[in-house]
């Protein structure tokens, strides 16, 4: 396969062949880089469609626990394990692990669980006022700064600064699709694409410095209403604490349509 010619589509696919080929080996191209490591949100986003193999289809994701525990890197072979933990009634645990070179890279843990019929409902009637993108203010494309997996994905930012231009700003708020609309959007695509975000800290900093997450938590909330291929998803995410060179944020993500769809959390280590 040309390395030029890797989409999310054909990536996401073959993960979710797991459970029929699962010894099968990946490899993924510096075209889907953050420095010299495979991109954070597609390697959570593998880990996830191969977890989903091995689970009934009425089992939507609750949650992705996702540890960054080594380097995963480019354009160098590595497999998945999946563990299904337990299987109840209603909720599945899965656990997904890359390893490279007989060390594990990321640990994904997934839990799956059919909707009930339950006497409790609260809608999450949270809002955004970010207006659509027209003329979008994209991350540029800056030569051993910018992540190559950016090519991948648009980013247009409402509020918060480029990364490393010294902003007081703690937070973003903006909107991201794929830059070539997927087949469908599925949870592995919206995983793929929250991630995608640059750590709301790094906009602080007056120079580039390296910056890792270390732990990913990703909530879903179902069911989701459809979306189209090239639909817009808002995100705003806001620094809860950071010090000591560690820094924690929290996210919200809305589709087309203005209804909350994921809450995201992180732990991010900043080597500055």
């Amino acid at each position: 396969m040309p390395s030029t010619k890797q989409t999310i589509d054909e990536l996401l696919h073959l993960a979710s062949l797991h459970k029929d080929v699962p010894d099968a080996n990946y490899l993924v191209d510096k075209y889907w880089s953050q420095g010299r490591t495979v991109y954070g949100g597609l390697s959570a986003a593998m880990l996830y469609m191969a977890s989903k193999s091995q689970i009934h289809s009425l089992r939507v994701l609750r949650s992705i626990s996702t540890n960054f525990v080594g380097p995963l890197l480019v354009d160098v072979p590595f497999t998945i394990q999946v563990e299904v933990i337990r299987e109840g009634k209603n909720v599945s645990q899965v656990q997904a692990r890359a390893i490279q070179e007989d060390k594990v890279a990321v640990v994904a843990q997934c839990c799956f669980g059919e909707n009930r019929a339950s006497k409790i409902s609260v809608k999450n009637a949270e809002l955004h006022d970010l207006p659509t993108p027209t003329n979008a203010k994209f991350i540029p494309q800056i030569p051993k700064v910018t992540p190559k997996y950016f090519r991948h994905i648009d980013l247009s930012i409402n509020d918060g600064g480029i990364p490393f231009t010294g902003k007081s700003s703690t937070s973003y708020g903006g909107w991201m699709r794929y830059t070539t609309a997927p087949e469908n959007i599925t949870d592995g695509h919206i995983i793929g694409l929250i991630d995608a975000w640059p750590p709301t800290v790094i906009q602080m900093l007056k120079w580039p410095a390296p910056a890792s997450t270390i732990n990913w938590n990703l909530e879903f909330i179902h069911p989701h209403r459809d979306v189209k291929p090239k639909d817009w998803f808002a995100y705003k995410s806001h620094t809860r604490h950071a010090d000591a060179g560690y820094a924690h944020s929290e996210a919200t993500i809305w589709d087309s349509h203005g209804k909350v769809i994921a809450l995201s959390r992180q732990t991010i280590a900043v080597f500055d």
